[in-house]
């Protein structure tokens, strides 16, 4: 393909799209530039496996860290295992192409995106939203494009698009919306307690700056002289359906309504009459009889049983209003809740169920230096909040081998530890660094929004002063032509076989998380507003029963937890209390078994195992940096003497002397006839010299001031 290059202007920031000219043998390709941010994306097609019955789809985004003019950390100097964000914007790209590519197809599909140049005011995971539309429409694979990607921020009352990473940083809402011609296909969001009104009216704002970016796709295959893609899916003999459906359809619906069936009830009567009204019938058939040798692909028979019960399912809600389960369509399973439920060892613990769906949360409070840190093109350098997702095989009944997280366990607890973040106390409020692992043990639909409840129960168990309680819930749809009916609480089978999987997480307040997944070629924004307004109803339902279990946070943290204590200090004492060759600080060490980090900014982080120790820490810091005036009265215990004086410490680590004249209103001869080593005197500040030397004096001190630096010294 020629060189070529296309320019849009977009809200007042211009995009190139350039191809011909990267990765020839490429399917296709393109270079989408934004200021200094440049994005490679490519999408290649390859002749499918035998035996796939799916759309094999393989997205990857690759981070490089010379894109940011940076070297690798690590002995071997390169690239290792992917960052949790390069994972992220994987999943990101691929969730709105999904749905785009025609279900039938079979042959190997894969997008890779590779940032290769970073500039800190444009984000390269959008532009590669909207790359890999273009990249696979100049590969001439069947797709029902275009599709593209914007970012939505609010800065003050107004909403942006694509803000600038310190936009998103500084502002309440970091929105992604992609969409296609015919709707929206993918949102994506964090929020700090938005109405649900403005969210939709962010998901319409960026909506309609999608439009103009799928116009230039459309401009720009104009120019190269192309057409979108299209193939005939291939044809399918309906005669196996039927005969399915006449066999099964009565039985399977009956199943449909038993609502005391639980999910495992369900799969075991669904699975019995495959084997025994269909099965058994087809090998009833004479061999040369079409339908049985058509039947001889079990996938294809297990491909259809599927498509039937989705079919009746959805027939079931549109036209009855009612669930498998006999709930109504905005009606929540049954919630139960519970905290503290093992031993202290555990920082805190929450115990969420809905329905079949069960997940354990666990808190564990660490110090400032088991944040972690973060070795990608974002500009943050650490975090202090993680949460990590586990959902092992017998969750489902499963027995399959033990894995290290995956794409799915990675974005599952990213969207709980985005919903609970803008809900985290200030770091200097409650300097912790905060661990929740959220164990699925059972799951039958919305984990993720099970550990978002879960994660509330368990922080709030060890605690944790969240801002306010979190909860969410999952949103499905059914959509039959003009027919649709918005679930709330979505169970698996309503996942599995619905049009969309749409979680919700926010308090009383407002909404701080949302994720939304489409397995249809785009939504209407009204159907989505209904979503959102119904999920609301949802989310509070949910969030009263969480506070009849616990309303907030407990007072005392468990006893094996650190111990932290934050305090500030004069950034120019901060060599003081490091003392030579870190000789002072080392020495509070020593003698409280305190661990002490100071930041350049004077922020001094104390912890311990044992909270007198941090105390103890901390009164020893305050002493060496508190500042003395002139004329100030303390109470000191003398420490040692010369001939000359005796040395007073007002503080740990303050010391002053009262020379022999200031000992006493009349001639002193010896020292030692004032005063001996360890009494307690009450001393005045007479002069801080050029050198920081503290003189003391014994004089000029009235009774009534001295019985109030006594009460002072008494108190503290």
């Amino acid at each position: 393909m020629q060189e070529f290059i296309k320019s849009i202007s977009f809200d007042g920031r211009d995009i190139r799209l350039q191809t011909g000219l990267l990765a020839p043998q490429a399917g296709g390709s393109v270079l989408i530039e934004s200021g200094d941010t440049a994005v490679l994306v490519t999408a290649t097609r390859a002749t499918g496996r035998e035996g796939i019955d799916f759309l094999p789809l393989l997205v990857d985004y690759e981070e490089r860290l010379y894109a940011a003019g940076r070297i690798p950390g690590g002995f071997l100097r390169r690239e290792g295992r992917p960052p949790e964000k390069v994972t992220l914007t994987s999943r990101l790209i691929d969730r709105p192409l999904r749905p785009l590519f025609p279900q039938w197809i079979r042959d190997d599909i894969q997008i890779i995106a590779t940032t290769l140049s970073l500039d800190e005011q444009v984000p390269p995971d959008v532009l590669a939203v909207t790359g890999s539309s273009v990249a696979v429409l100049l590969a001439q694979i069947p797709f029902y494009g275009p599709m593209a990607g914007v970012r939505v921020g609010l800065v003050g009352d107004d909403f942006i698009i694509n803000p600038t990473f310190k936009e998103i940083n500084e502002g309440d809402l970091d929105l992604v919306v992609a969409g296609s011609p015919q709707g929206v296909v993918m949102v994506e969001a964090g929020a700090n307690q938005l109405p649900e009104q403005d969210i939709i009216e962010a998901i319409e704002f960026g909506y309609e700056a999608v439009q103009d970016l799928i116009k230039a796709q459309h401009s720009l295959l104009e120019d190269l002289g192309l057409e979108i893609a299209t193939e005939e899916a291939p044809t399918v003999d309906d005669a196996l359906a039927e005969f399915m459906e006449k066999r099964a359809k009565d039985s399977i619906k009956k199943v449909l309504v038993q609502f005391d069936l639980d999910k495992v009830g369900r799969d075991e009567a669904l699975d019995e009459i495959k084997e025994k009204e269909i099965e058994a019938a087809i090998a009833e058939l004479p061999e040369e009889d079409p339908l049985r040798q058509a039947s001889e692909d079990g996938q294809m028979v297990a491909g259809l049983y599927k498509k039937l019960t989705r079919k009746l399912m959805r027939q079931q809600i549109i036209e009855e209003g009612v669930r498998v389960d006999g709930r109504k369509l905005d009606e929540v399973r049954p919630v139960s809740c519970r905290v503290g439920l093992l031993p202290k060892r555990v920082h805190g613990a929450g115990l969420f169920q809905r329905g079949l769906t069960q997940v354990l949360s666990l808190v564990t409070l660490g110090t400032p230096g088991d944040a972690q840190e973060l070795d990608d093109l974002n500009p943050e350098s650490e975090k202090r909040y993680l949460h990590h997702y586990n959902f092992p095989p017998y969750s489902v009944g499963e027995t399959k081998p033990m894995r290290s997280p995956g794409r799915r366990e990675i974005g599952h607890g990213a969207l709980a530890e985005r919903a609970i973040v803008p809900m985290l106390p200030p770091q200097e409020e409650f300097p912790y660094v905060i661990r929740v692992v959220s164990e699925v043990l059972s799951s039958n639909g919305s984990t993720s929004m099970g550990s978002v409840c879960g994660s509330t129960l368990a922080l709030l168990d060890a605690g944790v002063p969240l801002v306010k309680p979190v909860s969410g819930t999952a949103m499905g749809l059914i959509k039959e032509g003009d027919e649709v009916r918005v679930l709330t609480d979505i169970q698996g089978m309503e996942d599995f076989l619905g049009d969309m999987d749409f979680k919700v997480a926010g308090t009383d307040s407002g909404i701080t998380a949302l994720q939304m997944d489409m397995k249809i070629t785009g939504l209407s924004l009204d159907v989505i507003a209904q979503a959102i307004e119904q999920a609301k109803d949802g989310r509070l339902h949910i969030l009263e029963k969480m506070l009849a279990t616990i309303d907030t946070h407990r007072t005392d943290l468990s006893p094996h937890a650190p111990r932290l204590i934050q305090m500030k200090i004069d950034p120019e004492l901060i060599g003081l209390v490091i003392g030579p060759g870190g000789k002072t600080i080392k020495g509070i060490t020593e003698q409280t078994g305190a661990k002490i980090d100071i930041d350049d900014n004077g922020t001094v982080m104390i912890f311990c195992s044992e909270r007198d120790q941090a105390v103890e820490a901390k009164r020893l810091i305050e002493g060496l940096t508190r500042k003395l005036n002139e004329g100030d009265i303390y109470v000191g215990r003398v420490t040692r003497i010369i001939p000359i004086g005796a040395f007073v410490e007002m503080f740990p680590g303050k010391e002053g002397m009262i020379h022999i004249s200031q000992l006493a209103d009349y001639r002193v001869g010896k020292v030692e006839d004032e005063v001996a080593v360890g009494d307690e005197v009450v001393v005045k500040v007479r002069e801080i010299d050029s050198r920081g030397r503290i003189n003391l004096t014994r004089l000029g001190i009235h009774p009534d001031e001295a019985a109030a630096a006594r009460a002072a010294a008494a108190t503290a």
